[in-house]
C-alpha cells in the first residue's frame, strides 16, 4: 500500500525527529469543514509527532464535509444520523491502521485531536477501541453513547488519557452537554481533565496553549 491510495483524503506533517515509527496525531475536523481547518495548528504542535489531518467522508453542498448528517425535522427537531456516525467511526479506525502502515508510524502511540463533530467521533473511536488510542484532545464536543460499541463498558481504559474543553458561551453545542463528560469518563476509570474557556464554538489561544501543554506532558510519559 502506498500513501496515494488510502481510504480517506488527508494532509500530513511528517515528524521532524523520527525516521520511522513516530508517534502520530490524527486530526478530525468539525461539521461542514475540511482537513485544512485543524491542520492550521500543525506547525505549533510537538515536532516529534507525525500529524495527519483527515477529511470526513460525506460531502456537503455546496462545500465542506461531515462525519455524519445532521438533519432537521419538524417533529424530531435536530437529530444526528447515528448509522452514518458509526460507519465513520469504523472508517477512521481502518484509516488509522492504513496510515500507520503506509507512513511507517507507531501503532502503539496514536493520538486523536477533534473539534465539534470530530470530537464526537474521537470519543467514539477511543471509547470503542481504547487499545488503539493513547491520548484524545476533545474540543467543543460531547459523548454520544449511541455510537459507541455496545461492549464499551467492558473495555480496558488503563492506557487512555483524555483532555476535554468547551466554550462557556458555545452557541452550537450546549455547555451542559460537555459538563457531563468528566463524570462519564470517571465512571469508566479513564484519566481525564476538563477545562472551560470564555469562548464560543471555537478555540481561543488560551485553550490551544493549554491542550498543547497537556499533550507535551503526555508524550513525555512515553519517551
Amino acid at each position: 500500500m502506498t500513501p496515494t491510495n488510502l481510504s480517506l483524503e488527508h494532509l500530513i506533517r511528517p515528524s521532524a525527529t523520527a525516521a520511522a515509527h513516530a508517534p502520530v496525531l490524527f486530526m478530525l475536523h468539525g461539521y461542514g469543514s475540511n482537513e485544512e481547518d485543524l491542520f492550521s495548528f500543525a506547525n505549533e504542535l510537538p515536532e516529534e509527532l507525525f500529524i495527519i489531518s483527515v477529511r470526513a467522508p460525506y460531502d456537503l453542498q455546496p462545500f465542506g464535509h461531515a462525519w455524519y448528517a445532521i438533519n432537521f425535522d419538524a417533529e424530531q427537531g435536530k437529530w444526528s444520523d447515528d448509522t452514518q456516525a458509526i460507519s465513520s467511526r469504523d472508517k477512521i479506525v481502518a484509516f488509522m491502521d492504513e496510515a500507520c502502515e503506509a507512513y511507517s508510524l507507531s501503532k502503539a502511540n496514536m493520538s486523536l485531536l477533534g473539534f465539534s463533530q470530530g470530537t464526537i467521533l474521537s470519543y467514539a473511536v477511543a471509547l470503542s477501541y481504547p487499545e488503539k488510542i493513547k491520548n484524545v484532545i476533545a474540543l467543543s464536543g460531547y459523548i454520544n453513547e449511541n455510537i459507541l460499541k455496545e461492549s464499551y463498558k467492558e473495555n480496558d481504559y488503563s492506557n487512555l488519557n483524555i483532555y476535554t474543553s468547551h466554550g462557556q458561551v458555545d452557541q452550537v453545542l450546549p455547555l451542559e452537554w460537555a459538563q457531563r463528560t468528566p463524570d462519564f469518563l470517571d465512571g469508566l476509570g479513564i484519566a481525564n481533565i476538563y477545562k472551560e474557556f470564555p469562548s464560543g464554538h471555537g478555540v481561543i489561544p488560551q485553550n490551544f496553549y493549554d491542550f498543547k501543554t497537556w499533550l507535551v506532558t503526555q508524550l513525555k510519559k512515553t519517551d
